[in-house]
């Protein structure tokens, strides 16, 4: 009932408040591995509404912190569901308006032109393949790629091995640019950040039970503009579904 009431919502609001010369901007902060998907969903949001949007991309522990000390943002995307939960907590996020919006898939990944092959199982060699290398993750005490990276390995129990051996990431974009540039020969992120740059491969998947599911729950923040729901139920549309399906992201 909540999706079909702000689809309607979506249709309704743009006849209200279309846009005019000068006027504010939506603000939006999402999770880094949005970067480009939420882009295309905003550049066609606003042909179609003459809403203008502002994305604003970092980890969501960062963007959560940003609005919990009083940074101005009308929608808010996490990567998981902790950092949602905790702006709930705050009462700094419209629970009504809440959803989980997309899901995503945790992969290894590897330099394109690197040859090397591993298969994700318990206990598999991971320690031996890096040798004195290390292994690139988003910071797991905050960052959510860096949780789900921490459940995978602890689950395949790798993470006594490899806790003192990673490259901390500030998000998953910033684990991305250590592969690519060789500064790690092996890193952890979402699929879609792989097949957003062709300078990495994917080495394999982790299986789906070694991490908590990964979400990404949408909310109008406590203070948000009356335009939100415009946007929000833009996302949940089969316009926006098609967008998010281009870049890997899947539906919940």
């Amino acid at each position: 009932m909540r999706r079909r009431f702000v689809l309607l919502l979506a249709l309704w609001l743009p006849w209200v408040v279309h846009a005019a010369e000068g006027q504010n901007p939506l603000t939006v902060y999402a999770a880094a591995s949005l970067s480009e998907a939420l882009q295309a969903c905003a550049d066609r949001f606003t042909v179609e509404t003459g809403i203008p949007v502002r994305l604003s991309f970092a980890a969501s522990s960062t963007l959560g912190r940003q609005i919990e000390g009083g940074a101005t943002a009308d929608i808010y995307i996490s990567a998981d569901s902790e950092w949602m939960d905790y702006l709930a907590a705050r009462h700094l996020i419209q629970a009504a308006s809440r959803h989980d919006l997309l899901a995503n898939r945790l992969v290894l990944i590897a330099d394109a032109k690197d040859p090397i092959a591993l298969h994700i199982s318990p206990g598999f060699p991971l320690p031996q393949a890096l040798g004195a290398d290390r292994l690139a993750v988003a910071d797991p005490d905050s960052v959510p790629a860096g949780r789900y990276a921490h459940a995978a390995l602890a689950a395949l129990g790798l993470w006594d091995a490899m806790a003192s051996h990673l490259a901390r990431g500030e998000n998953v974009r910033s684990v991305l640019q250590f592969v690519a540039r060789g500064e790690a020969r092996l890193g952890i992120v979402y699929e879609t950040d792989a097949k957003a740059d062709p300078r990495v491969r994917v080495v394999d998947v982790f299986p789906a039970g070694t991490h908590p599911p990964i979400r990404y729950p949408v909310a109008a923040t406590h203070d948000a503009s009356p335009r939100a729901p415009a946007f929000l139920g833009f996302l949940s549309s089969p316009t926006a579904a098609a967008i998010f399906a281009k870049y890997g992201f899947q539906r919940p």
